[in-house]
């Protein structure tokens, strides 16, 4: 592990003899990457022509794209330096935040850019309520967001049982017809299907999460599908996890209390567990774009075990590839940039000891983490 910050200007990288997942469906089974002024300027097979700045052989090692979170809710405070690094330390390489005040989101992104902490790339968004809002006030919360720089709205909930009021549609329409205006991606936090549906109908992008309270149906997803709007699954969000708040073996529900009785607005018996996995796959096959959320407070590398877990159940590990990949990075509006291991792409890498497509497992060995040509995590 760095002791320190790595130097900003510590941006030219040579990765040698890897395994190199690409995220497109290729796979290089001994190859190199060139990485030049924080960006990815060759990726081959074999030995590179010529190498750039520090050389790292990774023999035995697989390098792939940084993973990206879609949503996980982060904000300064007394321990963002701890949040940050483990978050590092876990694979991540860019969080889009799911929440929170606006203000204290620039604040840790800055924090972390300024290189007074090591940490990923902070998205920030801003929080908006409708229950809260008027269509008229809603519309200026819009506004101030994007006055200050924020592309994203945080999580709008949509009422999930019996649905959405006429009252929050309205609001919400008025929000997307004028975050189009100002350059603001809506995301809504819509857990029935008939809350997603009505998300659709009201030309809503960016869904945060599966439906939780039901099973989506073929035609349901289609809908989702044809209206080109992107989600994230959060698929692990209804199971319990073992061993991360105690080693007693009880299950808890994803912030410590007991499961299932811990789940917000849960369904009997827990029924969430089984509900957001089947969705995901229903979603999948429709041909809608699936991205990779954790929605965790808890340790990262904790999280992204529970949630490979799940995703396992009805995922292949090359689904999940594009999934974490190229996905993320196109619901967090940076498939131009992010998402695969390809030239002119940002230098975001991470090197796992083994070979992700052999299982899940092996996703959660990261031995070393670049992050636009810098190495902030070195485990080797």
């Amino acid at each position: 592990m760095l002791s320190g910050i790595a130097s900003i200007g510590a941006q030219d990288l040579t990765i040698t003899d890897a395994r190199i997942v690409v995220g497109n469906g290729t796979v290089i089974d001994r190859g190199s990457i060139v990485v030049r002024g924080g960006k990815i300027a060759a990726v081959t097979p074999g030995a590179p022509s010529g190498t750039s700045g520090q050389v790292i052989d990774a023999k035995g090692m697989t390098a792939m794209p940084g993973f990206i979170d879609g949503h996980r809710h982060i904000n300064t405070g007394p321990n963002e330096k701890a949040q940050m690094q483990a978050l590092l330390e876990a694979g991540y390489t860019t969080v889009l935040s799911g929440g929170g005040p606006a203000e204290g989101n620039i604040t840790l992104r800055d924090h972390i850019d300024k290189g007074l902490i090591n940490g990923p790339r902070i998205i920030p968004s801003g929080s908006l309520r409708l229950n809260n809002n008027t269509p008229e006030t809603a519309r200026a919360e819009v506004r101030k967001m994007a006055a200050m720089g924020i592309k994203f709205t945080g999580e709008i909930a949509l009422t999930p049982i019996p649905g959405p009021s006429e009252k929050e549609l309205e609001t919400l329409r008025a929000i997307v017809d004028e975050a189009k205006k100002v350059g603001v991606m809506v995301q809504v936090h819509a857990v029935s299907s008939s809350a997603m549906v009505a998300a659709v109908d009201a030309g809503v992008p960016l869904l945060v999460h599966l439906p939780n309270k039901d099973w989506v149906s073929k035609e349901d997803a289609k809908k989702v599908a044809a209206a080109g709007v992107k989600v994230l699954g959060t698929v692990s969000f209804g199971s319990p996890v073992f061993g991360v708040f105690a080693n007693d073996n009880k299950p808890r529900f994803r912030d410590g209390k007991p499961w299932p009785e811990g789940i917000v607005d849960g369904v009997r018996l827990g029924e969430e567990a089984g509900y957001m996995p089947v969705n995901a796959r229903t979603i999948w096959d429709a041909g809608v774009t699936l991205g990779y959320c954790t929605d965790t407070t808890y340790d990262p590398t904790a999280g992204l075990d529970h949630e490979l877990k799940m995703l396992n159940v009805m995922f292949s590990m090359q689904d999940l590839v594009k999934m974490m990949g190229p996905n993320t990075a196109s619901y967090i509006q940076m498939g131009d940039q992010l998402g695969t291991v390809e030239a002119g792409k940002l230098a975001d890498l991470i090197l796992l000891d083994g070979n992700p497509l052999e299982g899940y497992w092996n996703w959660l060995k990261t031995k070393v983490v670049v992050k636009g040509g810098v190495i902030v995590v070195d485990k080797r």
